[in-house]
């Protein structure tokens, strides 16, 4: 069994960070917001030690009240990772983010180049919030339609009763929408509905995390001040976060390659391992994986 140990670190603003460690290797790779993928990606502590941590005001973390310390948004997410990087006296990050956290980490690469080793990308949103990419760049199909219909009908219940059990019917609907195969679904139960900032999750996202990710505006200057090497992957028929997006971070910084996986959606670590992992660990390893490709146009055959 993996060496593994939790604690806490703090912000600059006073919130607390909460973190849990998985081997002990020579090497550190940090995982933003990943405590729900550590199990999934402890294989890569092989040689490694992998540090896993909720954001502000999520998981663990300290719940957050005031909210001019919340109102920066994903600016926060960023500083805060800085803060980690010193906290465990990491000189160069080799980090790996996922969905909107695949944002943040490219936003930290752009900050803070000279503290940017490695960056992995996976299912990041896209860099302009809301961008309509063509059909052939999104999934908007049938299970999408099906399970985004299914929320919606939830919310106009106004379910009362016991804040986890709602959550938990929530999950047992929206798990569907992150993966291909429905047999892989309960692999996605990603809600923590015992942890009180997931159960409130909702309001700090709509107050305060998408406003700043619709404020971004990157330039192609903001984009240029990522040097570090950043592998982008992405699964073809994700739903939630398009394909087009993870199309569009590695046309657009100056040092990406894109790994796409076919048949997977927002979660394709579970629908194709061996590539995901192979990919990132040989990534890691200072290579760039066979099966990244150096992207120079937006568009692809449909």
């Amino acid at each position: 069994m993996m060496p593994w140990s939790d604690g806490y670190l703090t912000a600059n603003d006073g919130a607390r960070l909460y973190f849990r460690t998985i081997g002990d290797g020579p090497n550190s790779v940090v995982f933003p917001n990943g405590i729900y993928l550590a199990d999934d990606f402890s294989p890569l502590a092989d040689g490694r030690k992998l540090i896993f941590y909720d954001v502000r005001n999520r998981g663990k973390s300290d719940a957050i009240n005031d909210a001019a310390k919340l109102k920066r948004g994903i600016h926060n997410d960023v500083d805060d990772l800085e803060v980690v990087r010193k906290h465990l006296r990491i000189g160069t990050l080799d980090v790996v983010g996922h969905s909107y956290i695949g944002v943040m980490v490219a936003l930290y690469a752009m900050k803070y180049p000279e503290h940017t080793n490695r960056v992995v990308q996976i299912g990041p949103a896209e860099p302009e919030q809301g961008k309509e990419y063509p059909e052939h760049l999104r999934c908007h199909d049938a299970k999408r339609a099906e399970v985004l219909g299914r929320v919606g009908q939830l919310i106009e219940q106004r379910l009362s009763g016991d804040p986890v059990e709602i959550c938990k019917k929530f999950w047992a609907v929206l798990r569907e929408l992150y993966v291909v195969d429905p047999a892989n679904a309960h692999r996605t139960d990603w809600g923590r509905c015992g942890l009180p900032n997931e159960l409130n999750f909702m309001k700090y996202w709509t107050e305060h995390i998408v406003p700043s990710l619709q404020g971004l505006n990157l330039s192609a200057a903001d984009f240029a001040k990522a040097q570090a090497p950043v592998l982008t992957i992405h699964g073809r028929k994700d739903r939630s976060a398009p394909y087009g997006g993870g199309r569009e971070w590695a046309l657009r910084l100056p040092n990406a390659r894109l790994v796409t996986v076919v048949e997977a959606g927002h979660a394709p670590w579970i629908e194709n391992p061996g590539k995901v992992f192979g990919a990132i660990g040989t990534f890691l390893n200072g290579a760039w994986p066979e099966t990244a490709e150096k992207i120079e146009s937006l568009d692809m055959p449909a």
